[in-house]
């Protein structure tokens, strides 16, 4: 059998999932598994590195087992990663010297704040694409470093390595303490608050701004690479031994590379854990002045980078998981598209689930989760379904942003992620966008992107236009909602936002 399929790493914020991937662009087989969410203080949110590390290992046996296939099968292995998540581990042990701080903590919102304070807000925007906010990585460097005695003896000795996620996996599966590749790709990389937008290196500014030393940072620092380019072979990881790893992409950015947002306009929606809006705006860097952030879309080796505008929602998915987990009131997820059904709007109820502030278009570390207009008519069921219009909601101001940035309405929404299995949520978010929805036939488009990339790279596909031939539409959903009732509901939603405003 020739080596025509790949495998696509997709290790998320809640979860890791292996896919084998054929040339056809179809699913051969995959496996999934999630993992513990810590929460060691109020506004913490941690992951254990090796827990990572080893799901990945056992998902892509399994995985290949599944799809009966072995390394000589496979053409690549390509990587997608929940972003901004900090690892820091012993280059000599290759032990993880702390959790993964997770994008979605808050710990060092106040450190930051005073970053703002002192007025180097519009610096960094200008350098990085990006607001001072803790959502970055570098910020948990810092902390890392100034909050764990034994990261900075390591760094002292030249043995510590720091990275997102996909630095972690990329410098375990390709022989570890044995000679692993310490990288990253340019789009992780341009979540760390610490990249030069228009360069690509990291930003000797933004180094000292959080007290980085230059010769530390270069020996624990991955090295930024492109997303679509052989960066070594698996030599970690015995079902897939010798096999290149070639695509690195993080989760938002591979999301569109699956959906083929190839040209400079095409934008798309991921509902997971939590909520990305980017469109792709070609080899021009972009600017925002309406919340949204600038980013680097993917980077193919030999050529420029190609660039995003992002909003971001911290709380979508997360919400539901809350509803099931922390009130009870589902068993499990996808209960919430029927418990949603039972009634037949909101009963006047409206969740702001800002349980780590607000991030995009607002950007306010101080904002809390509330239920406004509780009754005593209000019931499951009404709590289900504002849970669910949340997410429409927050993609709407996310989207007005945008609309407000380019001077462009788009003409369609691409979506995926999870989510996009409820349609009540997809036929709401039309109405509320007044906009037509799209899913495609793949709604898991991370994966799918993590193994265009990669087989990208080694000629299992030519270029991107077959790649764009691979994308199939499943359904769309029209906007059939009256401007009246948008506008009333817009405007309590707007109200609830207020509210959540100032509560830390």
């Amino acid at each position: 059998m020739s080596r025509t399929a790949v495998v696509a790493i997709d290790q998320g914020t809640t979860s890791t999932r292996v896919a084998v991937v054929g040339a056809d662009g179809h699913v051969v087989a995959s496996a999934q598994r999630e993992h513990v969410q810590h929460f060691p203080h109020a506004g913490w949110v941690e992951h254990d590195p090796t827990e990572l590390w080893e799901a990945v290992r056992e998902l892509t046996a399994l995985a290949l087992a599944r799809a009966h296939r072995g390394p000589h099968d496979i053409a690549a292995v390509g990587i997608t990663n929940q972003r901004e998540t900090t690892v820091a581990w012993d280059a000599a042990t290759g032990r993880p010297v702390h959790r993964a701080i997770v994008w979605q903590d808050t710990r060092t919102a106040d450190a930051v704040a005073h970053l703002r304070a002192d007025g180097h807000e519009d610096a960094a925007r200008a350098r990085t694409g990006l607001p001072l906010a803790s959502y970055f990585s570098a910020s948990k460097i810092r902390w890392i470093l100034d909050e764990v005695p034994e990261a900075r003896a390591l760094s002292a000795a030249g043995r510590l390595r720091v990275g997102t996620v996909d630095s972690w996996l990329v410098w375990n599966l390709t022989g570890g303490v044995h000679g692993g590749v310490h990288v990253t790709d340019v789009t992780n990389a341009s979540r760390t608050l610490l990249m030069d937008l228009e360069t690509g290196r990291w930003s000797a500014p933004m180094l000292e701004l959080f007290g980085l030393d230059p010769e530390e940072w270069e020996a624990m620092a991955p090295r930024i690479v492109p997303s679509v380019g052989v960066l070594g072979e698996v030599a970690g990881h015995e079902t897939l031994a010798g096999v290149p790893v070639a695509g690195v992409l993080g989760d938002q950015q591979a999301a569109c590379f699956g959906q083929a947002l190839f040209r400079p306009g095409d934008t798309k929606n991921t509902y997971g854990t939590g909520c990305f809006l980017l469109q792709h705006t070609g080899t021009q860097r972009p600017t925002s002045a309406h919340g949204l952030v600038s980013t680097v879309a993917y980077q193919r080796a030999g050529e420029p980078m190609r660039y995003a505008l992002e909003g971001s929602v911290a709380v979508a998915g997360a919400l539901v998981q809350w509803l099931r987990d922390g009130l009870g009131i589902i068993s499990t997820s996808e209960e919430v598209e029927a418990a949603a059904a039972t009634v037949p709007d909101n009963g006047g109820v409206v969740i702001v689930p800002a349980f780590a502030g607000l991030f995009a278009p607002h950007w306010r570390a101080d904002a809390r989760g509330l239920i406004a207009g509780l009754t005593g008519f209000a019931h499951r069921g009404h709590l289900a379904r504002a849970a669910v219009e949340a997410t429409a909601y927050q993609s709407r101001d996310l989207l007005e942003a945008l609309t407000a940035d380019t001077g462009t309405r788009i003409r369609e929404l691409r979506v995926d992620g999870g989510m996009t299995v409820n349609a009540g949520l997809l036929q709401f978010q039309a109405d509320i966008l007044d906009l037509p929805v799209v899913r495609p036939a793949v709604a898991e488009t991370t994966v799918m992107g993590a193994a265009w990339a990669a087989g990208l790279a080694v000629g299992v596909w030519p270029d991107e236009a077959a790649l764009c031939s691979l994308w199939r539409e499943d359904r769309r959903w029209e906007p059939a909602m009256a401007a009246s009732e948008r506008e009333r509901l817009l405007e309590r939603w707007h109200r609830a936002v207020e509210a959540s405003l100032g509560w830390a």
